[in-house]
C-alpha cells in the first residue's frame, strides 16, 4: 500500500479491520449484544426557524465512487441517465446550483470519487459544468485496499489485469479519505464546521437548510438520518443501542448471524434504517482522529468475491470493508432523526431506475425526483425478473421505445424478456409473463391482470442472438481508431469483438441508440462492403432503428463529419458513425483496414470513449447480432424497411447519395461562381488526383456537375478497393503521377516535362481528409499551404460574412509559418498535439464547453491536413476549393496574366520569411528500437539542453506537453523537440497510424527572412546531418534513409 502511495490514516485503518480478521472477528453482531432503538425525533415535527447563516461554514459532499458494476456497468454509475437527458450528476449539479442561487451563497461542494470513477466524472464536470470543475477542492480520491486470498489472507493476484488486487474499502473509508488528502485539515482551516455526507445515486438526499439548523442547535457530534422500516427494506441494516455503553450503532445485513435473521428483519423491533444521509461535525471529527492516532476505528465487515468480478472461476477472496455510518457509534453525542422517504431515493437495482425513470416520478423546480402527486404517496411497486434485468442494457433494451405509464400502477411483476413502449399503460396489478426465449412487445392499457405473451409474435427477422466470444489482444484504438492488415479484420470475431465493445461504451455514456441515425460509410477499401453488413446486422442487435450508409459504402471522413452535423430532419440526427478506413495506409487483402467512431458533434471519439471501448475488448464474452437481418444492397440510393413480427418499431435502412450533404456545405461556404469563372480562363488548367480513392465521386460532383469542367480534370477518380495497387497518401512519393505532370520529381525539384504544365494540381488520400497542392513546377508544403489560407481567408465568403478569422491552431509538429501568420492578424494560436480531436476542442469551446468562442477558425498538420469549424475532420476537398477561391480573389480581371500559386507563395514569403522545413518518414521500423530511440532522446533531454551542436545552439530539448485550455486535460510525451536558438526546430515523433511497424518521423525546420529561394535540401543540410545524430537512428533501427521525404 505505501508503494502505491496510500495515505497513512488509510494503511491505519486497514490494519485496524485486517488485525480484527486475523484475530478471528467475524464482524458479527449478535441480537442479544443491541436493544432496539425507541422513538427518534421526525423532522416533519423539527420548529426551528432555518439558519440560513450556517451555509458558510456547512460542505456538501457526495460519494461518487461506485462503478456500478452490479448494474453491468463498467462506469460512473452517477452517469447513467435518470430521467429526461439527465444523469444523477447532472441532477446533482443542478441541485447545487439551484441552492447556490436560491440561499445566495456559494456553499461549498466536494466529490469522493474512487480509483475507477475519477477519470469519467471529471470529463463530465469539464465539458458540462466547466465553473463547478474549476473550483478548488473539487475532488478528493477514494482509497483502495488490497482484495486477500480467501484462505491465506496474502494479497490476491491477477494476471490478466493487475487493477483487480485492490478494491475500494467501503464508504467508511471516507474518514481516511479526508484525513489522509489533508481535505479536513483544509476545511477546518476555511473555517467549515457541517458536513453534510450522501450518495450520488439519492438524489432525494439535498441540503435540507431546516435539518441542518436543527443538527446546529442541538449541538450533535453526528446525526444519521433514518427511514422507518418497511417490508421492503427488511433485508437491509438498520439502527441499534449497544447494551454494554448505550451508544447508537449500525448493523449491517453481513453483520448479522443465521440465527439472528428472523430478530433482525422484525421491522416492528428494529424500526429504523441508515440512509446514508449523514451530517458530521469536522471539529469532532478531528477530535476522534487525533484520539485513535489518525484513523477512525470502524467495525469490519467482511465480503466474500472472486479477484476478477467478472470470472467466477477467478481467486476465491474476500474485501474488508467499512461503512461510514457505522461512525457513528465512535462520536460521543451522536443522534439520528427520522426523514420523510423523499430524502432517500437510491437507484440499486433496475426495478428502481425503471420506476424513477416513468412517469410515477417527477422532477421537481430544484432538481429533486419526487413520486408524482397522481401516485397519491404510494410508490409502485415494481418487481422485474432478476435474472432478464439484472444489468441496465436490459432495462435499456426493454425500454429502447419508452418506459411504460406506472403512475397507476400498484404492482408490477415480469417475468421473462419484454418490451414496452410509450403507449404502455400499467394500471392496478399487473403480471406478465414470457417464457420463450424471444422478447416479447406489450403495449396498450394492461389493467389488473396477469398475462402470458409466451405465444405471441416475436421480433422476427430483428431477433438478436447473443454469440460467445472471447478477448482478442491487441485492439486498443490509436487517434485514428483501430487499424490492423486486413487478414486481421477477417479473422473470426475480430470485427465483431470490437464494434460491440464501441456499442457498449456509446451506451454506457449515456446515448440512445434507438434515438436519431447510425451512419456508416467508408473508403471503400477491401472487406468494406462486408464489414458495414455486419455493423448493420450488430447495430439493430444493440438497438439502432435508423441507419444512413453511403452509397456503395464510400463516405469520406470529412463528408462523415458534415452528414452528422448536417443531414437532417432534427429528429433522425446521427448520434454517432462507424467510418470504415485506414486513411492514407495502402489497401487490398494483404494491406490495411481500419474503423473509428465519430460522436454526434462530428469528431473523433474523445480518449474517454476509446478509453472505454478498449476495457471492453479486453473483458468481452459475447456480441450482439441478427443474423437474419437481410443484406441492404448498399449499391443503389433508396430505403428498406424490416419490420418485427410483432409489429413493433421497424428499423429503417437509408442508401443516400455519398456527396449530397458534404457538397451542399461546401456551396456554403465558398464563391462557386468565382472559382468556376477561374477554372473556365483559357490560361487556367487543373488536374484534381484522387489516387482511386473515396474522394473520385466527390471531386466528379464539384468540379463536373457542379463547376461545369471536363471530366479530364480528374485523375484516378474511380474508387478501387486497393487504390489500383498504389498508396493513397498525397505527397512527393507516392503521388508520383500528379507529380510528374505537374513537372516535379519526389523531392519537389523541377524537372523537364513533354507538354503543357497545369496551372494547378492537387491530390487527395484515400480517405479523402488530406490535400496535396502543386502549382506548375511548384510545390506547397502543407505548413505554408495552411499559412497562406489563413492569410487571405478573407476571400473565402465563410470567413468574411462572419468579420473574419478569430483563431488559428496547428499541431506542434507543423513548420511556425502560421505563427507568424496569425501574430500579425491579431489572431488567438494555439500549438497542440498531432490529432483533429485537440482542433475540436478550440472549434467547441463555446457550444460544448461554455468557454471562450474561437469560431471562424482554421486549423492544419504538416501531415497534409487542413480544415476549419465547419466539421470536426480534417477536409481535403475544403483545402482545394480554399486555394481555388484565393486564387479568384487574386484574378478578377481576365485581361490581365494568371496570378499562380507560385505567386502567392512567393509574395507571401518576401511578407512573413520562409520556414525550410523538411519531414523523413522511416515507415515499418522495429518498434522495439524506435521505443528505445525515443526514451533515450528523452532520459538526455536535461543534458541537451544548452549544448551546442555544429553552428546551432539547442536552447531547450524536451518533451511536448500541452494542456487543453478549453477542458483541462493533458498530452504528455508528444514529441521529442530540440529548439534552436536562432528559432530552428528538431522534432521526433512515433506515428501509431501504421498498420505494420513504427514509423519514425522527423522534422527539420530552418527560418529564413533573406535567403528566400534556396533548395529545401539545401537550407537544411547540417540541421538533418544535426537532427540524425540526436536521434542516432543508425544504431536503433538500422537506417538513415527514409522511405518518404516531404
Amino acid at each position: 500500500m505505501e508503494s502505491e502511495g496510500i495515505a497513512q490514516s488509510a494503511i491505519s485503518a486497514f490494519e485496524s479491520t485486517f488485525n480484527s480478521l486475523v484475530s478471528g472477528n467475524t464482524g458479527i453482531i449478535p441480537e442479544s449484544t443491541i436493544t432496539p432503538v425507541p422513538e427518534l425525533v421526525h423532522t416533519d415535527s423539527i420548529s426551528a426557524t432555518p439558519d440560513a447563516s450556517l451555509l458558510a461554514s456547512t460542505v456538501v459532499l457526495k460519494l461518487n465512487g461506485g462503478l456500478g458494476t452490479g448494474m453491468g456497468l463498467d462506469k460512473a454509475k452517477s452517469l447513467l441517465e435518470v430521467k429526461n437527458g439527465d444523469t444523477f450528476l447532472d441532477l446533482t449539479a443542478k441541485q447545487v446550483m439551484c441552492m447556490r442561487e436560491e440561499f445566495g451563497q456559494k456553499v461549498k461542494f466536494m466529490l469522493m470519487n474512487s480509483f475507477s470513477t475519477s477519470d469519467d466524472t471529471l470529463e463530465f464536470f469539464r465539458t458540462k459544468y466547466p465553473s463547478l470543475a474549476a473550483e478548488e477542492g473539487l475532488e478528493m480520491l477514494q482509497n483502495k485496499v488490497p482484495k486477500l486470498d480467501a484462505t491465506t489472507y496474502e494479497p490476491g493476484t491477477c494476471a490478466t489485469d493487475p487493477s483487480n488486487e485492490w478494491c475500494p474499502p467501503g464508504h467508511g473509508d471516507l474518514y481516511a479519505a479526508l484525513i489522509g488528502s489533508g481535505s479536513l485539515a483544509a476545511l477546518l482551516e476555511g473555517g467549515y464546521k457541517y458536513m453534510f455526507v450522501s450518495n450520488s445515486d439519492n438524489l432525494g438526499a439535498t441540503l435540507d437548510l431546516k435539518i441542518l439548523t436543527h443538527f446546529a442547535q442541538t449541538d450533535a457530534s453526528f446525526m444519521m438520518e433514518c427511514c422507518e422500516r418497511t417490508e421492503n427494506d427488511k433485508k437491509g441494516g438498520h439502527l441499534a443501542i449497544r447494551t454494554s455503553d448505550k451508544h447508537l450503532i449500525l448493523r449491517e445485513s453481513a453483520m448479522c448471524a443465521d440465527e439472528d435473521e428472523s430478530a433482525f428483519q422484525d421491522i416492528t423491533k428494529h424500526r429504523f434504517f441508515n440512509t446514508n444521509n449523514l451530517w458530521i461535525r469536522l471539529d469532532k471529527l478531528q477530535e476522534i482522529v487525533e484520539k485513535y492516532g489518525g484513523f477512525i476505528p470502524l467495525p469490519m465487515i467482511l465480503n466474500s468475491k472472486t479477484v476478477d468480478p467478472k470470472d467466477d472461476s477467478s481467486q476465491k477472496v474476500i474485501q474488508l470493508e467499512t461503512a461510514m455510518g457505522a461512525a457513528i457509534e465512535c462520536f460521543d453525542g451522536a443522534s439520528a432523526v427520522v426523514v420523510p422517504r423523499t430524502r432517500f431515493a437510491p437507484v440499486k437495482k433496475c426495478n428502481d431506475l425503471l420506476l424513477l425513470r416513468s412517469d410515477a416520478y417527477i422532477i421537481t423546480e430544484d432538481f429533486r425526483p419526487v413520486l408524482n402527486p397522481l401516485c397519491n404517496g404510494v410508490a409502485p411497486i415494481i418487481d422485474l425478473d432478476s435474472k432478464k434485468y439484472k444489468i441496465v442494457s436490459a432495462l435499456e433494451a426493454a425500454t429502447a421505445n419508452g418506459c411504460p405509464s406506472l403512475v397507476a400502477c400498484k404492482r408490477l411483476k415480469v417475468k421473462g424478456v419484454v418490451r414496452f413502449d410509450r403507449s404502455t399503460r400499467i394500471v392496478g396489478s399487473v403480471s406478465i409473463t414470457n417464457s420463450s426465449d424471444d422478447s416479447k412487445y406489450v403495449s396498450g392499457l394492461i389493467e389488473d391482470k396477469d398475462i402470458d405473451v409466451s405465444a405471441e409474435p416475436g421480433l422476427g427477422l430483428l431477433k438478436p442472438t447473443l454469440v460467445k466470444t472471447a478477448p482478442i489482444a491487441g485492439q486498443k484504438p490509436g487517434t485514428s481508431g483501430l487499424r490492423k492488415k486486413t487478414k486481421e479484420f477477417m479473422k473470426e470475431n475480430y470485427l465483431n469483438n470490437f464494434v460491440q465493445s464501441v456499442f457498449d461504451a456509446v451506451i454506457a455514456n449515456g446515448t440512445n441508440v434507438s434515438e436519431g441515425t447510425l451512419l456508416v460509410g467508408g473508403d471503400g477499401r477491401y472487406f468494406n462492403p462486408e464489414a458495414i453488413q455486419t455493423i448493420i446486422k450488430m447495430g439493430v442487435a444493440n438497438g439502432v432503428k435508423r441507419f444512413w450508409i453511403g452509397q456503395g459504402g464510400l463516405l469520406s471522413t470529412p463528408s462523415v463529419s458534415a452528414t452528422i452535423r448536417e443531414r437532417g430532419p432534427v429528429w433522425q440526427k446521427a448520434f454517432g458513425a462507424f467510418i470504415l478506413t485506414a486513411s492514407h495506409n495502402p489497401g487490398g487483402p494483404e494491406e490495411d483496414f481500419g474503423i473509428k467512431y465519430n460522436t454526434e458533434t462530428g469528431g473523433p471519439a474523445p480518449e474517454y470513449l476509446m478509453s472505454a471501448t478498449h476495457t471492453n475488448t479486453t473483458t468481452i464474452k459475447c456480441y450482439k447480432i441478427c443474423e437474419d437481418f437481410p443484406t441492404i444492397d448498399i449499391t443503389k440510393v433508396g430505403s428498406t424497411t424490416v419490420q418485427a413480427a410483432d409489429g413493433s418499431a421497424p428499423v429503417i435502412v437509408d442508401v443516400i447519395p455519398s456527396a449530397e450533404n458534404h457538397v451542399a456545405l461546401l456551396k456554403t461556404i465558398f464563391d462557386f461562381d468565382a472559382i468556376k469563372s477561374l477554372l473556365d480562363r483559357p490560361d487556367f488548367t487543373m488536374i484534381y488526383d484522387s489516387m482511386h480513392g473515396v474522394n473520385g465521386p466527390y471531386s466528379k460532383a464539384i468540379f463536373v456537375d457542379e463547376l461545369g469542367q471536363p471530366e479530364s480534370t480528374l485523375m484516378n477518380h474511380h474508387p478501387k478497393d486497393d487504390f489500383n495497387g498504389g498508396h493513397a497518401d498525397p505527397n512527393l512519393t507516392y503521388a508520383k503521377d500528379l507529380v510528374k505532370i505537374m513537372g516535379l520529381d519526389r523531392t519537389g525539384n523541377k524537372i523537364e516535362v513533354p507538354g503543357p504544365i497545369p496551372s494547378f494540381g492537387a491530390a487527395a488520400d484515400g480517405d479523402g481528409d488530406r490535400n496535396m497542392i502543386l502549382g506548375t513546377q511548384f510545390f506547397v508544403t502543407p505548413s505554408d499551404s495552411l499559412a497562406v489560407i489563413v492569410a487571405n481567408a478573407n476571400c473565402i465568403p465563410f470567413f468574411a460574412s462572419q468579420g473574419g478569422l478569430k483563431a488559428v491552431a496547428r499541431s506542434m509538429p507543423t513548420s511556425g509559418a502560421v505563427d507568424r501568420v496569425a501574430k500579425d492578424l491579431n489572431l488567438d494560436f494555439f500549438e497542440t498535439p498531432t490529432g483533429w480531436k485537440f482542433f475540436g476542442n478550440l472549434m467547441d469551446s463555446k457550444v460544448i464547453f461554455k468557454g471562450k468562442d474561437y469560431t471562424p477558425f482554421i486549423c492544419g498538420e504538416e501531415s497534409f491536413g487542413t480544415g476549419s469549424d465547419h466539421v470536426r475532420e480534417k477536409d481535403g476537398i475544403w483545402a482545394v476549393l480554399a486555394w481555388l477561391n484565393i486564387l479568384a480573389a487574386h484574378n478578377t480581371d481576365a485581361s490581365k496574366p494568371l496570378v499562380t500559386v507560385e505567386d502567392i507563395v512567393k509574395k507571401h514569403w518576401s511578407k512573413y520569411g520562409r520556414n525550410y522545413y523538411c519531414r523523413w518518414d522511416f515507415e515499418g521500423m522495429d518498434a522495439k528500437g524506435a521505443n528505445a530511440m525515443m526514451d533515450k532522446m528523452r532520459a538526455d533531454a536535461a543534458s541537451n539542453t544548452g549544448r551546442t551542436v555544429g553552428s546551432y545552439t539547442i536552447a531547450t530539448a524536451d518533451d511536448f506537453r500541452y494542456v487543453d485550455p478549453v477542458d483541462g486535460s493533458v498530452a504528455a510525451k508528444q514529441g521529442i523537440r530540440f529548439l534552436m536558438s536562432d528559432g530552428s526546430r528538431v522534432i521526433f515523433r512515433l506515428s501509431g497510424t501504421a498498420g505494420s511497424g513504427a514509423t519514425v518521423r522527423m522534422y527539420i525546420e530552418q527560418y529564413e527572412t533573406d535567403k528566400l529561394d534556396l533548395p529545401v535540401a539545401s537550407a537544411l543540410k547540417e540541421l538533418t546531418s544535426i537532427a540524425l545524430g540526436l536521434c542516432d537512428i543508425k544504431t536503433f533501427c538500422g537506417t538513415e534513409t527514409p522511405t518518404v521525404i516531404t
